[in-house]
């Protein structure tokens, strides 16, 4: 049984207020995925504490690197089933986790940072990870 969006709600807010679009529905996804040439990041939320102490934090730090996604998104794992089932056929030969983050280009997934990669590392290393992969998939010399 999901949580209370009264719970959730602030957990959501933390990425929205940076800029990211939350994807509710398969079709949402598809259209994010589909509708851009340009690197889209999903980010897939969630309510445990790597997710509120490590990811979300990394993720706002990350933001202020001069090189990043031009479209952002977000998915909410146990919360938002549907979303967070599409946006995993994207991520080809990984296994589900959350939290996790994705980069894709033209609908390919270009790099995976997976719940391991998250739990027991502080924000700033997850935020040194992620600009690491905005600037070499990113940036303007992004192969």
């Amino acid at each position: 049984m999901p949580y209370p969006d009264l719970l959730v709600a602030p957990m959501r807010e933390d990425l929205v207020k940076l800029g990211f679009r939350e994807l509710r529905t398969a079709q949402d996804v598809d259209e994010v995925v589909t509708g851009s040439d340009e690197p889209v990041m999903i980010v897939v939320n969630s309510v445990c504490g790597c997710a509120a102490g490590a990811l979300r934090p990394g993720v706002a730090f990350s933001m202020t690197h001069g090189t990043r996604p031009p479209v952002l998104a977000t998915v909410f794992a146990g919360q938002d089933l549907e979303s967070t089932a599409r946006a995993r056929e994207y991520f080809t030969g990984y296994r589900p986790s959350s939290p996790s983050v994705a980069i894709l280009k033209g609908g390919e997934l270009v790099f995976m940072l997976e719940r391991h990669e998250i739990e027991g590392h502080g924000p700033y290393e997850i935020a040194e990870r992620l600009t690491e992969a905005y600037d070499r998939y990113c940036g303007a010399d992004a192969a």
